[in-house]
């Protein structure tokens, strides 16, 4: 049997931070308002010459650089994100390009904040199918380009980053949970819900790129049953329970729906990893910062059991277990 095993993680955050009381100028809040219904202090910005392709870039060498492996030996490029450089080409194979990449294949998936679930276990299915050996997953957004700063609703939520893990396939004899690598990884979505937080625009629509929109507190309920079923259903595929996981990285949204998570899950703040006061909600790079923040810390060592999800637009919802 093949396993995907994590060899390195990087990360990216643009250099300018805007903070809430900053956001406070420029629209009707406060930073007590947004600590106390966000959990989130401050977020990053991407410069205005800074593209998704260059954050994904800046993490997918740090990533490389991490694992001790030449973008030469790479020959897969999994890119989540809702914020492409263009509507096409993918933004994946721009980064393919600057990585001096000429071969294997390189390409978007989009499911918004679930995408870089997505995109990993998109690799990980690849790599076990023999069809590539080494795949760098990254997560990469700027999503300061479609907020509508006028909206208090939701401009106070989002920033720009990104994150990057490199896969390599390993053969294994007699494979268990123990093993290093993706365990499982579960996804779903439902179409019904697109309404409750989009982008109203587009090519094939309005020919604009539009501005996000949310119902935050439909979004809300929706989040913590969903995201709460997508690790239920991992946990059973593995045999392992909620017990065994050593570090829950989820989706950076909001606290709330951090906080409620754990406890319907059972697990304890201390197993929590969290970075929402710091980032804001990065989209699809949320959950590969998380992750880099606790292994640059120390927490997350090797043959911990890591646990994460996200849910997004759409609605999507998925999650993962890897042991790390």
């Amino acid at each position: 049997m093949i396993r995907s095993v994590a060899k390195g993680a990087g990360s990216y955050l643009p250099e300018r931070i805007l903070t809430n009381g900053e956001l406070a100028k420029m629209v009707d809040t406060s930073d007590e308002w947004i600590q106390e219904r966000t959990g989130i202090r401050q977020r990053h910005i991407a410069a205005e010459n800074e593209k998704t392709s260059d954050l994904g870039e800046k993490a997918a060498r740090r990533a490389l650089k991490d694992a001790g492996i030449e973008a030469s030996e790479v020959d897969l490029i999994v890119l989540a994100t809702a914020t492409p450089d263009r509507t096409f080409p993918a933004t994946a194979t721009r980064i393919q390009a600057r990585l001096g990449i000429t071969h294997g294949a390189a390409f978007d998936v989009q499911a918004v904040c679930t995408g870089f679930i997505y995109a990993m276990a998109t690799a990980d299915n690849f790599l076990k199918s023999g069809q590539f050996k080494t795949a760098l997953v990254i997560g990469a957004e700027t999503f300061s380009r479609i907020l509508d700063w006028e909206d208090r609703t939701t401009c106070v939520l989002f920033g720009d980053g990104a994150g990057a893990i490199v896969l390599q396939a390993e053969e294994v004899e007699n494979p268990s949970n123990q093993d290093r690598g993706v365990l499982d990884s579960y996804l779903r979505s439902d179409g019904r819900h697109g309404d409750l937080l989009y982008v109203d625009g587009g090519p094939s629509s309005t020919q604009t790129v539009g501005h996000l929109r949310m119902a935050g507190r439909e979004v809300f309920k929706h989040a913590v049953v969903n995201i709460a079923e997508a690790i239920e259903k991992s946990l059973e595929h593995t045999g392992l329970t909620i017990d065994d996981v050593d570090w829950f990285v989820p989706h950076q949204a909001n606290q709330r729906i951090l906080t409620a998570t754990a406890r319907r899950i059972g697990l304890p703040d201390e197993k929590v990893v969290t970075t929402v006061s710091k980032h804001g909600n990065t989209s699809a790079a949320s959950v590969p910062l998380a992750l880099v923040e606790a292994l640059r810390d120390g927490r997350i060592k090797k043959g911990d059991l890591v646990l994460m999800e996200a849910m997004g637009g759409g609605f999507t919802w998925g999650s993962a277990l890897v042991r790390w």
